[in-house]
């Protein structure tokens, strides 16, 4: 018996179209900084999904391999730049930005527009 699409499937398949905007956010991390940093980070991409209907997406991507990482990559789909901006206002990313900064070394950001190949497979 299947379910029916999961919420993230289902705001995905809604959301993306045209004007979907993406971030990525690449972070250098102090030495010893990624347990903390990874803490925070995490915390704000679930807020971010939770709170904000036009996130659609927001991950965080950390080496598959490394012993002690200092990187962390962010990627993250809004429907479109209105809805970054809101989420750059939003409580939860000022105490992520206020609270993460002294964890880093350097951050880029970079901005995209989304064109949308992938499957959003249904739950089985």
């Amino acid at each position: 018996m299947t379910s029916g699409p999961d919420k993230a499937s289902k705001r995905a398949k809604e959301g993306l179209g045209a004007t979907a905007f993406a971030i990525t956010v690449a972070f250098e991390l102090l030495e010893g900084a990624f347990s903390e940093f990874h803490r925070l980070v995490a915390e704000n991409a679930a807020l971010s999904v939770k709170l904000e209907p036009d996130c659609l997406r927001f991950d965080v991507l950390t080496p598959a391999d490394a012993a002690s990482p200092r990187q962390v990559f962010l990627y993250e789909i809004y429907k479109d730049r209105a809805a970054f901006d809101l989420h750059l206002g939003s409580e939860h990313f000022r105490q992520f930005d206020q609270r993460s900064r002294e964890l880093v070394i350097s951050k880029t950001v970079l901005a995209y527009s989304v064109q949308e190949n992938a499957k959003i497979r249904e739950p089985m």
